[in-house]
């Protein structure tokens, strides 16, 4: 007879939650709920920010992320779940991921999208096995659409990233160390 311990059975229970969280969920009908999480995303992104529209058809190929969680509590992460367009459609699926450390407290959601402004850039993003955002990444926020379409309209980086639609008590969204990972949804 075995004897369970409180130990192997929280040992066990982890890998079981563990196990199930890694799961590719085929058949789930996951691409289908990102690819219409996406086509909202950029909905409200095109009407909130109209000369993002004019960005949109200069990039070779846009990654939205709908839907970013970032939780801080002097360590801190980041989640979210996106897809890769070239023109209309999806080519790809992507996690982001970051992790921080330091005086930080708060939650927050927003959502983002990065616009691949020449081939190279996003063939470069394409062939990593995992790209982080960094310095070549210019950000165009702007509460002002008008002053937004000035910004990147003028953008000479390979990358530009609109973040928008935060939400929450955390202040400050920034891509820089998030690293964007293929993904099976």
């Amino acid at each position: 007879m075995t004897d369970f311990s409180r130990r192997s059975f929280a040992l066990g229970a982890l890998a079981t939650s563990t196990l199930a969280a890694c799961s590719n969920g085929i058949g789930s009908g996951g691409a289908a709920t990102i690819d219409a999480r996406v086509d909202s995303t950029l909905n409200t992104m095109y009407s909130q920010y109209p000369g993002t529209r004019d960005l949109s058809s200069r990039a070779a190929g846009m990654l939205v992320m709908p839907l970013v969680t970032e939780v801080g509590l002097g360590l801190g992460g980041s989640y979210g779940r996106g897809a890769l367009r070239v023109g209309q459609s999806t080519v790809d699926y992507y996690s982001a991921t970051s992790g921080s450390a330091g005086l930080q407290i708060g939650a927050q959601q927003f959502s983002h999208v990065l616009f691949f402004l020449s081939s190279e850039a996003l063939l470069e993003f394409r062939q990593s096995p995992g790209w982080a955002a960094g310095a070549d990444v210019e950000y165009a926020v702007s509460n002002n659409s008008e002053m937004l379409r000035a910004e990147t309209t003028t953008s000479l980086s390979p990358v530009v990233a609109v973040v928008f639609g935060q939400t929450g008590l955390r202040l400050g969204a920034t891509l820089e160390g998030t690293k964007y990972t293929r993904i099976i949804p």
